[in-house]
């Protein structure tokens, strides 16, 4: 049986600590996040970082109604996801809550604007870049093992799940922010394409040296469609031919790196998820998935909304579950449960090679 098949696990009622006990559930397993502002839930929020999320409207329709650094009007991918499993949500790791029993939830890492490479999002200056996501998660482990202890921690960190995401933004505020780009001017598109791979790769193989071994990587997003490059370069409101050409040699080399490194490790470490697909059904047919548009954002001012900031001088539209934009990037919350009910359910297109309900199932028989 191998970890890659350890999901649910069993921990002591009772866990000595120095300063007394920890209790931890029986079913108790965690979930650690890593990425941009699609799964960031609020550790821009500590940073002195204009890639924030933490004011008005941001939030309008969060539980607490107020804005938590989540780039939603509610709740995001990590949240919906952690509804599924029956646990509470992972706080961002810069929170200090994020302390005692919260620490075996696990921990969002996630940091809005970063990518793949390091000089991505270098606009927002102070943003938690991957090497950095993967150095905290590090520490969290030396954190986790003075409460627990080193066999314990070793345990679940194997048998957690994990989310990674990026891509996006190497094209979006990286190889396309300006024309004649400093990476554009480096690399052809495919040139481009290949490198981010290759750079993908070395994370993913650290994250598994960390204890990773079961992790969800999602391809990018159709980076054309989103309403701010349709505000930018949109003709009749069609999606860019050009950046979603990024996408559509992204996507591919992606899945096949990822099958690589499977058969390298001799097991099912990563799960690809075709981010691509799940978003493009309801932006070709918003209709059938109750949305009135998927151009126009919900938030925001200019073509399509998606000029400048969602800020309190934007308009916001009054029902934001007939959207699947809320923002000019980012996919209202009812966008991202049709989703995640692809993460849970989605045919090998969507989930390779397989989707997290029969993970879950194939674990609960375990």
């Amino acid at each position: 049986m191998t970890f890659s098949r350890i999901f649910l696990f069993t921990l002591l009622p009772c866990l000595l600590l120095s300063l007394g006990t920890l209790p931890v559930s029986n079913a108790t397993r965690a979930f650690f996040v890593f990425g941009d502002s699609l799964v960031d839930n609020g550790n821009n929020n500590y940073l002195a970082t204009t890639a924030r999320a933490d004011a008005p409207p941001y939030g309008i329709d969060f539980p607490s109604h107020h804005p938590t650094g989540r780039f939603s009007n509610g709740l995001n991918i990590p949240d919906i996801i952690s509804e599924h499993l029956g646990a509470e949500s992972p706080l961002p790791y810069l929170s200090p809550h994020l302390e005692g029993e919260k620490l075996l939830v696990g921990a969002n890492f996630a940091s809005a604007g970063i990518g793949i490479l390091n000089d991505t999002g270098i606009q927002f200056v102070n943003i938690i870049r991957i090497e950095k996501q993967l150095q905290y998660f590090e520490q969290y482990q030396q954190r986790l093992s003075s409460l627990i202890g080193e066999k314990q921690t070793r345990h679940l960190v194997n048998s957690a799940l994990v989310l990674i995401t990026l891509g996006g933004n190497d094209f979006v505020n990286n190889y396309y922010l300006v024309p004649y780009s400093a990476r554009s001017r480096e690399f052809s598109l495919p040139d481009y394409v290949q490198y981010l791979n290759s750079e993908y790769r070395k994370i993913l193989f650290r994250l598994y040296e960390l204890g990773a071994r079961q992790v969800l990587v999602t391809g990018t997003g159709p980076l054309g469609c989103v309403p701010a490059e349709l505000a930018l370069r949109s003709r009749a409101g069609l999606c860019d031919p050009e950046l979603q050409q990024a996408a559509d040699l992204f996507n591919p080399q992606m899945v096949q790196m990822l099958g690589e490194l499977n058969s390298q490790l001799q097991s099912d470490i990563f799960i690809a998820v075709n981010a691509f697909r799940m978003h493009m059904d309801f932006i070709s047919n918003p209709e059938a998935y109750g949305f009135v548009t998927s151009k126009v954002a919900c938030c925001g001012q200019g073509p399509y909304n998606g000029i400048g900031l969602c800020t309190v001088l934007s308009s916001v539209c009054p029902n934001r579950d007939v959207y699947a934009f809320w923002d000019a990037f980012h996919p209202t919350e009812r966008a991202n449960r049709i989703i995640v009910s692809q993460f849970m359910a989605g045919s090998t297109e969507y989930m390779n090679p397989m989707n997290l309900s029969t993970i879950l199932a194939m674990d609960a028989r375990i």
